[in-house]
């Protein structure tokens, strides 16, 4: 039976799901927390839970590294088990970028094998099911730049996570002054 739980972190309340003590997704704040609790239940064809200690830990962690600590989630198991595998090498290489520091597209493609796939990198970050866990918002376009981001709020959610991370990009002074209040 695969569950779903919400929890409050310092970018609103995010969503993560599982079966078995592995996560089977996750999802960014939304709109509101119904919307956020429809999304995941949804995607994940799940009933709402109690996380048991597996999920409980993923979801401190989680917060943690949204409250600015360097905080390493590569131990939080994933089900990967139902994405193409060239999707997987793309998360799988994402996870390997530690908090505050970024990639491009290009660079994850280089990773996996070909500068060529830079567009599909993209495409599969788009379709990212573990936000923040796979932290596809740590990976730009090319040169630095800020390019879509699916989640709600686009690029401000973007801007806003590598904020908390302590990013800072030496191409792009200031790049954090535009950022609506929250």
């Amino acid at each position: 039976m695969t569950q779903f739980s919400l929890f409050p972190t310092s970018i609103g309340h995010c969503g993560i799901a599982w079966r078995s003590g592995v996560v089977v997704a996750t999802n960014l704040p939304e709109r509101s927390t119904s919307v956020t609790a429809a999304r995941i239940a949804e995607r994940a064809k799940a009933s709402e839970g109690q996380p048991p200690p597996e999920i409980q830990y993923a979801i401190e962690s989680i917060g943690e590294l949204l409250e600015g600590e360097k905080t390493d989630l590569s131990e939080i198991i994933c089900d990967f088990s139902h994405i193409d595998q060239f999707e997987v090498g793309v998360y799988v290489a994402t996870r390997d970028i530690p908090p505050g520091e970024t990639k491009t597209y290009g660079d994850i493609a280089v990773r996996i094998g070909n500068k060529r796939f830079a567009q599909n990198v993209g495409r599969a970050l788009g379709r990212n099911p573990f936000p923040i866990i796979v932290p596809c918002h740590r990976v730009l376009g090319a040169n630095g730049k800020l390019t879509g981001f699916s989640a709600h709020g686009g690029v401000s959610t973007k801007l806003k996570m590598l904020e908390i991370e302590g990013a800072r990009f030496s191409e792009s002074p200031g790049l954090f002054d535009n950022i609506p209040p929250q």
